[in-house]
């Protein structure tokens, strides 16, 4: 019995020994292993960089973008109010002109007054310009 106990004993501790080397690991790495090793880290260091240049331009590209943005919509509204400024200047020009025609109907000369005898045609009023208004607001 005390050889089976210390059979038991001699096993367990050979199982331990076993266990324990094979847990512990191997501290010998191969050359080709290490070099291998060297070229994996170099390569992780490189794409690192060029992540963080990547980055960076990533970073400028969407300022520039945020400016840009910026100047299409002062754009936009500059636009709009050239735009409500046209419309309001083409129904100023309208009704100037409807005036216009409403006066030269009344002047027209009456039924006993003698007629010219050469046909004059009448041309169409031309367009003037109205003065451009001053910009009196923040761009």
């Amino acid at each position: 019995m005390t050889r089976t106990v210390m059979v038991r004993n001699l096993v367990a501790v050979a199982a331990i020994t076993i266990v324990s080397v094979g847990l512990s690991g191997c501290d010998y790495w191969p050359p080709a292993l290490q070099t291998q090793i060297e070229q994996l880290r170099s390569e992780l260091q490189t794409v690192t960089m060029e992540k963080t240049q990547l980055q960076n331009q990533l970073v400028a590209i969407t300022k520039v973008k945020d400016d840009l943005q910026v100047q299409v919509d002062d754009l936009t509204r500059a636009n709009r109010d050239k735009s409500s400024m046209m419309n309001s200047l083409q129904n100023s020009l309208a009704a100037s002109q409807e005036r216009l025609a409403k006066s030269a109907k009344a002047a027209t000369p009456k039924a006993g007054t003698v007629k010219p005898t050469a046909k004059v045609t009448k041309k169409a009023p031309a367009k003037k310009k109205a003065p451009a208004k001053k910009a009196t607001g923040a761009r």
